[in-house]
Order: structure tokens, then sequence, then C-alpha cells
């Protein structure tokens, strides 16, 4: 009894190393991007602005979220440091995630905007591209400690479950 007590401990340390590994993995796929929030409407707009390095990110990302969504009423563009817009984008859904070129390091800007009079609702996101080997790497790792983890918890269940059935 004692044997099988040290192994479930042991699985269960599995699970929450995978658990542990899939909170670094967050945190380094949002390193490097900043969010920001609020309401937007014909007056009043949302601006996120990110540091991004272009010998270190060529590539850089944004994402658009709106609460309530109306057809052709927002729409979001990246300004690069020189305030030269590089990307202008109507939002036609409720989430959008597109790739922009870096041209040249330095502060770049997520503007959203509506045409609506109403306030409507957004989150909005900006900066360099995850690099993608690191991210495969750690969610690999988290995946493969959660799934071997649970399997041997279930394989140490059962096998409880016979032994006690052998013992009536």
């Amino acid at each position: 009894m004692q044997k099988s007590g040290l192994v479930i401990v042991i699985f269960g340390l599995l699970i929450v190393g995978g658990l542990a590994v899939s909170l670094v993995e967050n945190q380094t796929t949002l390193e490097g991007i900043n969010q920001g929030n609020g309401r937007v409407s014909s007056t009043e707009t949302v601006t996120v602005s990110v540091e991004i390095d272009k010998e270190t990110t060529p590539v850089g990302i944004f994402a658009v979220q709106v609460m309530e969504f109306k057809e052709n009423t927002i729409s979001a563009k990246i300004l690069d440091p020189s305030n030269i817009e590089i990307i202008s984008h109507k939002i036609n859904e409720e989430t959008i995630e597109k790739e922009f070129e870096v041209f040249e390091s330095g502060t770049h800007q997520l503007i959203i905007n509506s045409s609506d009079d109403d306030g409507i609702y957004v989150t909005g996101a900006i900066g360099s591209l995850p690099d993608a080997d690191k991210k495969l790497i750690l969610s690999t790792i988290s995946l493969s400690l959660l799934i071997i983890g649970m399997i041997g918890l279930v394989v140490v269940g059962i096998s409880m479950i016979r032994n006690r059935k052998r013992l009536v």
C-alpha cells in the first residue's frame, strides 16, 4: 500500500510539473506583447504601444477582439516609429489576429477606432511574433508530463481496484 501511495505522489508531481511548464510557456508566448482595452466610438480610440526591435523580430503580430460586434464599424491600423501607417484593417469578425512586417526598430502602435456613435468595448494586443521553436518545445514537454502523469494515475487506480477485488 505504501508503494502505491508513493507512485501516486510521483505521478501527481508529474502533472504539477506539466502545469508549471505550461505557465512558463504562456509567459514566453506573451513576452513582448502589450495589451490594452477600452471603449471605442466616433470620438474615442484605443491605442496600444510596444517596442519592437527589427533585428530580434522582423515580424510583428496584432490582435483585436470586439465584445459587441457590429459589422463595418471597427477598424485597426498599425503605425511604425515614424508614424507611417503599415497596415489598415476593417474588423469584420469578433476576433482577428494578423502579422505585419517590422521595417524599423522602435515604438509601434495599434490604433483601434470606430465609426459608430455608441461605444463598443474592444481589446487589442500588439508585439513581436513569439519564437515558434521555443513554444513548440515547451508545449511538447508540458503535454508529455501531463499525459504521463494522467495515464500513470489511471493505471495505479486500476491496479489498486484489482488488488482489492483479489483480497476480498
